[in-house]
Order: C-alpha cells, then sequence, then structure tokens
C-alpha cells in the first residue's frame, strides 16, 4: 500500500451509525475521547460527540461529508462498493467494511435468490479490494456469523419471540449443525482494531464467537437466556420439506433451506483475528430478561 499524507484531522466516518454494529462502533469511537462522523438514513441522537449527517447510500447526492481518514461501513457492502468512489478523499487511509460469512456457507444453496444475492456480495468485496489498492488505501472486509445483541438484532432475538409466543421450537434434523454467535459490540471492537492495525490490511477476517454450539444448544440457550424450560421438537427434513407450506406463515421471511441449514455446519477459523486483531469476544450466554445489551 502506497503512503498517503495525512492531509486532515483524524476523523472516522461510520455508515449505518444507528444500525446494530455502527452503533457501537461510534460508541468505540467517542469513549476514545474522539468525535466521529455518522451517517444514518435516520436522525441519530443529539449527543454533542459525535456529527452526524442524514443520508443514504443509495442517493449519491446526500453522500457529502468533511475529509475523513478512516472509513467504517455496516451497510451493504453492495452499495458500498458502487458508492465507493465517491466517498474517497485526500484523507482516506483506511476503508473497513462488513461482508459475511455467508458467502461462504449459502454457495451452494438451493434458493436461487439466495445465489444471486451471494454473488452480488462476493462481487462487492472484490470490487471494494480492487478499488483500495488501485488508490493507495487499506481495507480490510469483516465477515462476522450469527450477529445477536438481545433485542436488537435480526438473527436470535426473532428467535427468542418465536419461542415465546409459541412455548417450543421446532428443529428440522435435531439441529446438530454447529453455529457460533457473535455479539454485535465485539465485532465493533474488532472493526475499530483493524481501522488501528496495520496487520491488518488488505485482508478478509472470519468473526466467529467463542462458543461453537450445535443449532440444538443455541436453541437451548436461548431458552435459557429466557428463564423458561428447554422445550424443543424434532422435525425429520423430509416432513419439513413436505409441510413448508403450511408453517411457513408461523415463520414470516424463512424458506425451506434456513430450516435444512440447521443440520449444516457454518463453523470458521477465528485464529488470524486473534492474531492481528486482538479477537476476543464474549461468550455466548444470552440474558432476554429485560431485553438487556
Amino acid at each position: 500500500m502506497a503512503d498517503r499524507k495525512q492531509t486532515g484531522p483524524a476523523t472516522s466516518l461510520v455508515i449505518g451509525g444507528t444500525g446494530l454494529v455502527g452503533g457501537f462502533i461510534v460508541e468505540q469511537h467517542v469513549r476514545r475521547g474522539e468525535r466521529p462522523f455518522a451517517l444514518s438514513r435516520k436522525e441519530g441522537s443529539g449527543s454533542d460527540n459525535v456529527q452526524w449527517f442524514r443520508g443514504d447510500l443509495e442517493k449519491p447526492e446526500t453522500l457529502k461529508f468533511p475529509e475523513f481518514s478512516t472509513l467504517y461501513c455496516t451497510a451493504d457492502a453492495v452499495l458500498l462498493s458502487k458508492r465507493l468512489p465517491q466517498l474517497l478523499n485526500p484523507s482516506l487511509t483506511r476503508v473497513v467494511a462488513f461482508s459475511s460469512t455467508s458467502v461462504m456457507t449459502k454457495r451452494d444453496t438451493e434458493v436461487p435468490e439466495e445465489r444471486e444475492m451471494i454473488g452480488r456480495l462476493a462481487g462487492a468485496e472484490q470490487a471494494i479490494g480492487e478499488l483500495c489498492e488501485a488508490r493507495g488505501i487499506g481495507w480490510t472486509i469483516l465477515r462476522p456469523t450469527l450477529i445477536y445483541a438481545e433485542g436488537r438484532d435480526t438473527n436470535i432475538t426473532p428467535l427468542s419471540r418465536l419461542i415465546r409466543r409459541f412455548g417450543f421450537m421446532p428443529l428440522v434434523g435435531g439441529g446438530a449443525g454447529l453455529r457460533q454467535p457473535v455479539h454485535a459490540e465485539d465485532l465493533a471492537i474488532a472493526a475499530v482494531a483493524a481501522g488501528d492495525r496495520p496487520a491488518a490490511t488488505n485482508k478478509f477476517y472470519s468473526l466467529p464467537g467463542p462458543d461453537t454450539v450445535t443449532y440444538r444448544e443455541m436453541i437451548g440457550r436461548i431458552f435459557d437466556g429466557m428463564r423458561i424450560p428447554r422445550r424443543m421438537v424434532h422435525v425429520p427434513p423430509l416432513l419439513w420439506r413436505a409441510g413448508f407450506v403450511l408453517v411457513k406463515p408461523l415463520f414470516p421471511g424463512a424458506n425451506v433451506a434456513m430450516g435444512l441449514r440447521m443440520m449444516k455446519d457454518m463453523t470458521f477459523d477465528a485464529t488470524p483475528a486473534k492474531k492481528d486483531l486482538g479477537w476476543n469476544p464474549r461468550p455466548f450466554k444470552p440474558d432476554f430478561v429485560g431485553e438487556a445489551r
């Protein structure tokens, strides 16, 4: 990577500043005594420690900022790849973007829409890296596993609400597939470390949680976090396929493949992230009493 001189203040821009991980990234910078820029489609908090910009990656005319040195993006990497040329400035030296381990786990999905989405995401990762390297800007792409933050995420929290509604959880094939849930705040800590550390330049990192558990055990810990007895029902894969059309109204947004993936291992090696980023996430022990952070 070519050296680039800092011509303005050492300021960071967080795209997705009111989102789950983005909000934690903003907090990390504020705790360090910095005043980051933050972009969001909705109004941010009135904190004097953050300079908020209202805008959208889908609306290029809203992407106007003073110079900044580090860009963090927790929004759609596909959109970032399209808008990154517009976000470049003479002071920019680092780009830290979030993608997903789905790039690897869903490559063989039977759902055409998922295959198309994964193809776009993989192409976006490549485009971000190529543009940054062409401009002498260091890049890091982070691929988290199942992200959670009690009461706020779209992975673990919806499962807790299904459990609360029905009192049990169906597990296709017994839920033997392995998972590594990871807390959103730990991802923010890793993102800031990636922006700070030269060792993370021009690299991809998988960011799994520290606990490798079966899908069944993951669901069991959600029950535990709700302080209710574990109640899980084994569903044979053939029955899931045949009967999915009947249960789909109970699982909005789900598809047949989602259930079948309960049997598939989705685990990743955290060794590179531990070495370069000091990756040390919290154990998976969700607490849904009051849906605490």
